[in-house]
């Protein structure tokens, strides 16, 4: 890649129910200094990002109608929406198809049928007009997706990142905390030994009767409930690791339930429960991720992946950074659910490093690690 050359990256991203494109350009490379001494940022490539354009169909009052993602429901969906979501993000960005330079696409993880449908379409594209296709796994597009905004990671007075970063990763598949030492090397410390965060807010959401998906809809109640109304447990939270556990959180709230199972109709009843359950997950993630910091000394702290959207996460991460003087920044609402944007930044990193695949070969990965592509 070319230094100081305008790069156009069209991006493609279906690993579950969102089907979703988005159009990227990077004036690469510029050095970021700010904040620190050169030793900060030794070395780092850091661009001009501009997002034009992120358009997104959700696929949720489909799923809300089964109780959550059907895979094959979804796959239906983004072969319906593939081709009209990618022309209009293309056609939203004033360019037109043969301006990219990159197809970047996710190759996982995620669901099957929906991960093949964005692979294959990018596939075609790639082949047909020969851009080059570059694989990108959906938890690394969640580590970027603070990048994606323009100018990057302004939720707070504007500050840029210092490295070296924690991030904390918060989604309904996967829950980790990754240190990134500059914007290109990154290693994971801690993730979830059985279900992931996001994915527990979701069963929870569908035992005390709440509607898909159950992350947003147990934050709304939570705001009525009493967070002290019941001990739930904090698996792993002694631990002298960063992994984490919520398969136990969630037995502990079915056990409740069934103890209590007259009073289900009782929306207080309802409301500490989504409450207590909600600031047992907090506390685990918030304390892990400040223990990683204790050791780890990172000059900023970022939230990302799908909860990150829950604001008494936001708050209570924010407030416990600011305690150690450490800024926690994470990236506006749009960027921190699935999206495009973040695999078009992630994509962009790879292209850096001259990675692109035959199109004739490319396969997916439901199960693919963020250490792989």
């Amino acid at each position: 890649m070319e230094n100081n050359k305008t790069i156009k990256i069209l991006a493609i991203e279906t690993s579950c129910d969102e089907t979703a494109a988005a159009v990227l350009s990077v004036q690469s490379p510029s050095l970021l200094r700010e904040g620190g001494s050169r030793s900060d940022t030794e070395g780092l490539e850091f661009p001009k990002i501009r997002t034009l354009s992120s358009v997104i169909k959700s696929q949720i009052e489909l799923h809300k109608k089964m109780g959550g993602v059907v895979p094959e429901a979804a796959a239906r969906a983004h072969v319906k929406y593939i081709r009209p979501v990618v022309e209009k993000a293309i056609d939203n960005s004033k360019l037109i198809i043969d301006d990219m330079d990159y197809i970047a696409v996710t190759a996982g993880p995620g669901l099957l049928p929906s991960l093949l449908v964005g692979v294959e379409f990018a596939k075609a594209l790639s082949y047909a007009l020969n851009i080059p296709l570059i694989p990108v796994n959906h938890m690394l597009g969640h580590l970027y997706s603070p990048f994606a905004a323009s100018p990057p990671l302004t939720i707070r007075g504007g500050r840029g990142v210092i490295f070296p970063m924690i991030s904390l990763i918060v989604s309904g598949g996967h829950t980790m905390i990754v240190l990134m030492k500059d914007i290109k090397n990154y290693r994971v410390l801690g993730q979830t030994v059985d279900d992931a965060a996001g994915e527990a807010f979701d069963k929870v959401a569908k035992m005390i009767g709440l509607p898909y998906p159950g992350g947003p809809e147990i934050a709304m109640l939570a705001q009525t409930g009493n967070s002290n109304a019941f001990t739930f447990p904090r698996a792993m939270l002694n631990s002298d690791d960063f992994m984490f556990s919520f398969s136990g959180l969630k037995t502990a709230v079915l056990y409740q339930l069934r103890k209590d199972e007259s009073r289900l109709t009782d929306d207080a009843y309802r409301a500490d429960i989504a409450a207590s359950f909600q600031q047992a997950v907090v506390d685990v993630l918030v304390e892990k991720t400040m223990r990683a910091a204790g050791k780890h000394m990172p000059k900023s702290i970022v939230l990302a992946g799908g909860v990150a959207a829950n604001l008494h996460l936001r708050k209570s991460l924010i407030e416990a950074g600011d305690h150690r003087g450490i800024p926690v920044h994470a990236p506006e609402l749009q960027y921190a659910l699935d999206n495009a944007a973040m695999i078009s930044v992630a994509g962009y990193y790879r292209a850096l490093r001259g990675i692109s695949v035959d199109p004739l070969t490319l396969q997916v990965n439901p199960s693919l690690d963020i250490g792989q592509i």
